[in-house]
């Protein structure tokens, strides 16, 4: 890979561009840092509002019909509903495990085969959830598994 890189006052703003002889798995996640780079999300915990920077959320969870978004550390709220959430973060390096939930594959640690297809994901803070038959085939593909 070579980066090179221009230094032109008279530019207005910052442009990026990417020229590859075809679309990597190398590629896209230097695209989907660059997504990262400026997106944030407002988050309520305790009655109070926060903006979480994407790159610290490891996974967004619902649980009847609330939205739950957990860094690391913390857990808080989210008035939006799962999809628009997923098509905020679509090309942010975060793929949807279930009906219910949201993954950062970054922050998946192992993967482990389940019965029925199914897969178990360690996430970095040990916590471990379940990818649904339906989403498994597109996760590993995501991740360069072979099927």
């Amino acid at each position: 890979m070579k980066i090179t890189i221009n230094i032109d006052e008279s530019c207005s703003d910052t442009e990026i561009v990417i020229n590859c002889p075809r679309l990597t798995a190398e590629t896209e996640s230097i695209i989907a840092a660059l997504h990262m780079l400026d997106s944030q999300l407002t988050v309520i915990k305790d009655g109070e509002s926060y903006i979480l920077d994407i790159a610290d959320i490891a996974y967004i969870d619902t649980v009847d019909r609330h939205t739950f978004v957990y860094t690391e550390k913390e857990c808080y709220e989210s008035k939006l509903k799962l999809y628009e959430i997923e098509d905020r973060l679509c090309g942010s390096g975060f793929q949807r495990i279930s009906k219910s939930c949201i993954v950062r594959l970054r922050y998946i640690r192992s993967i482990k085969s389940e019965l029925d297809r199914k897969l178990r994901l360690t996430l970095e803070n040990g916590e471990q959830i379940i990818v649904s038959r339906q989403y498994a085939d597109e996760l590993k593909q995501r991740i360069g598994l072979k099927i």
